[in-house]
């Protein structure tokens, strides 16, 4: 009977220990040190651990891992000789599911009598849970005191409880200096500060810029970050602030902008900036004048006396028109010489007049520069808003047209129109349609005789562009080439007349039909351009023509602008054994003392001289320029001859080459070898009658 009540009790203290260790989850252990035995004991009851060898130490080596074995082995030795009370080591030990960290405690309970250790036992808990969350605990506080963002942690009370060294480093203040304090980072008052408290509280964020103080009172710019840690039952237990320090960037970023906003050589407001306020004034729909303005002939300031000069002028231009600006009146530089002055607030004709009046007396006060003095003129185009246009970009363009207008004065403003916005429209179509002619090859070359007053015979020809379409049939010249000389296409129509011009002439002189020269213009931008010699190279070669073969034709403006190097271009043309005419001579300003240095062959009497060659004043003309041209060797070609009466006059002052409608209008290639064929045939040359 006691028996039964002994085991009735064993079995009662059984559960209660399975029972105690699942609800702990721990395991105990039980190791038979001499008989080399262990067991272990959990919910499910006690049993051995298989394949215990007594020799091995510790015990279940097998079981735990590499790295941890030697710190078990010592700290297990320490206690079994009686260094420590207790043996405690954590650990990773391997099970069905791998690697698991465990804490392990135990202790001898059985010693013989001289000592030596006979049993002991322990218990073991699993801490994988628990090291997971310290290994994420310690990675989350190494990455608080890593970052270059300031960290702060606050209790409800908003006192300080933690902050990281990147607090430090942007507030100048370590730890020690705010713990337990109130925020010290911006001056911020209490009640802004209260303000964001309860904005977190309410949505649990708050994102914003501030300004804080340094520990040693300089200022700094930063983006705060503000959250809030609430417990399981939702109440606030800290309130966490993250402090980036935008102070480099907003610096960098109101650089930016302000070069993004700024002309970097006058310091003026820029094109964009223009654009942006302009709006703001359509936007608001008030009353608005825009007066643009640019120098007239800007670029031969560049080009003679260096851009840096150019740009010196630019400034002082900018300094000049300063007193003009004021709250309402800005200035704007909108790119190379074009300026603008926005009036806001403002449409009264007499008030823009009158700034337009200032512009120019401003501009036409003489500049000094570098030793140098300037008289510029400017030209203004206004506008009105709304009158003259509802958007930025229809005022700029319609005031560029009013500002294009007004340079056929000079120094003069002009206000927009509808008249002059036709002008315009008909300008950019010119300008798509030469765009379109020389993709499709609309451009022509014909060519008009030149006969010698040697021997009355053809003795060369002038390469003349004929811009022919298929819609709108033969554009004037007058009409596309200004045209194409602002817009640059002059270049690419030049080189293409120079092409076919020499192709042509190979071919009839090939055929015997022709002898002399072809004779083709250069435009100014053709002449200026820094690779004219290796373009003609290039199209002689292609053509197989020889220079002797070509004469180059410039006008007096073209050599004026920039004399020196006019010269060198010239020779650098001669050299190839090509003629050179200078075009028009008499209508431009050339002076005697630079035309002796010019290399020319030839110069051309301008058809006006022609035309009035039956007044004394035009015969004189004409007898002086023939004068000049014979005693600086040069052959002398008169253009526009048109009557008999032209023709007697012109063999009378001995002028070498005759050349106009009464010989023969312009040709086409077609037409002009026919007309060199009978040239050639015939003995006796008569007049060329042009049929209709």
């Amino acid at each position: 009977m006691r028996f039964k009540r002994y085991q009735k009790a064993m079995l009662h203290s059984d559960q209660r220990l399975n029972f105690s260790l699942w609800a702990s989850g721990d395991e105990m252990w039980d190791w038979h040190i001499n008989e080399g035995k262990l067991f272990r004991t959990n919910s499910r009851g006690t049993y051995p651990l298989s394949k215990v060898n007594p020799n091995v130490f510790p015990p279940n080596k097998q079981y735990i891992h590499p790295s941890d074995i030697e710190r078990v082995r010592i700290k297990l030795a320490n206690h079994i000789n009686g260094s420590t009370d207790s043996f405690e080591c954590v650990y990773r030990l391997r099970d069905k599911e791998g690697w698991r960290w465990v804490l392990d405690k135990g202790r001898i309970v059985i010693r013989s009598e001289r000592g030596k250790p006979l049993r002991m036992t322990g218990i073991f808990k699993d801490i994988q849970q628990l090291k997971t969350a310290e290994s994420e605990l310690e990675i989350f506080a190494k990455s608080i005191e890593n970052i270059s963002e300031g960290v702060i942690i606050f209790d409800p009370l908003l006192n300080v409880v933690h902050v990281n060294p990147g607090y430090t480093k942007i507030t100048g203040y370590n730890s020690n200096e705010v713990l337990g304090d109130k925020i010290r980072l911006t001056s911020l008052s209490s009640s802004v500060i209260n303000d964001i408290k309860t904005e977190v509280d309410r949505t649990g964020n708050w994102r914003g810029d501030i300004t804080g103080q340094n520990k040693d009172g300089s200022m700094f710019l930063a983006y705060i970050t503000a959250n809030c840690i609430r417990d399981n039952e939702g109440t606030i237990t800290n309130y966490v602030a993250i402090v980036s320090d935008t102070t480099r960037r907003k610096t960098a970023e109101a650089k930016l902008l302000k070069l993004a906003s700024t002309d970097s050589l006058t310091k003026l407001p820029n094109r964009n900036v223009f654009f942006s306020n302009l709006q703001a004034c359509v936007d608001k729909k008030q009353p608005t004048a825009v007066l643009v303005f640019d120098l007239d002939d800007f670029k031969k300031i560049n080009d003679s006396l260096g851009h840096q000069l150019g740009d010196t002028l630019l400034i002082e231009i900018a300094k000049r028109m300063k007193p003009l600006t004021n709250n309402l009146n800005t200035l704007y530089r909108l790119g190379g010489d074009e300026f603008a002055l926005v009036m806001e607030k403002t449409n009264d004709v007499s008030s823009v007049t009158t700034a337009a009046k200032q512009i120019l007396k401003k501009l036409s006060t003489p500049f000094r520069i570098e030793k140098h003095e300037f008289v510029v003129a400017g030209s203004i185009g206004i506008v009105l808003y709304p009158d003259d246009g509802k958007q930025p970009e229809t005022l700029l363009r319609n005031a560029d047209t009013a500002m294009y207008h007004a340079k056929d004065g000079g120094n003069r403003y002009l206000f927009f129109s509808d008249e002059m916005n036709k002008k315009a429209v008909k300008r950019l179509q010119v300008e798509n349609l030469i765009r379109l002619g020389l993709k499709e090859d609309y451009f022509q070359v014909y060519y008009q005789p030149k006969m010698s007053f040697a021997n009355g015979g053809l003795m060369g020809m002038e390469a003349l562009v004929r811009f022919i379409t298929p819609k709108n049939g033969v554009v004037s010249p007058g009409t596309f080439i200004p045209i194409a000389e602002e817009t640059g296409q002059i270049v690419e129509i030049g080189d293409l007349v120079l092409r076919k011009a020499c192709i042509d002439m190979k071919r009839w002189l090939d055929e015997g039909i022709v002898e002399g020269r072809v004779a083709v213009n250069l435009s100014a931008r053709q002449f200026n351009l820094p690779d004219l010699m290796q373009r003609i190279d290039r199209i002689l070669l292609d053509t197989g023509l020889s220079p002797h073969n070509l004469e180059l034709e410039i006008t007096e403006g073209t050599v004026m602008n920039n004399a020196k190097h006019a010269i060198e271009t010239m020779y650098q043309i001669r050299d190839r054994g090509i003629h050179l005419a200078m075009d028009d001579f008499g209508t431009g300003y050339s002076s005697l003392s630079y035309l002796r240095k010019f290399p020319l062959n030839t110069l051309k009497i301008d058809k006006a001289f022609v035309d009035d060659a039956s007044s004394d004043i035009g015969k004189a003309m004409i007898d002086t320029i023939v004068t000049i041209a014979r005693n600086l060797g040069l052959s002398t070609v008169a253009e526009g001859v048109e009557t008999a009466e032209q023709r007697e006059f012109m063999t009378l002052m001995e002028c070498d080459v005759l050349q106009g409608y009464l010989y023969s209008k312009p040709l086409s290639a077609l037409e002009f070898s026919q007309f060199a064929m009978m040239d050639k045939m015939s003995s006796a040359k008569l007049p060329y009658e042009e049929t209709a």
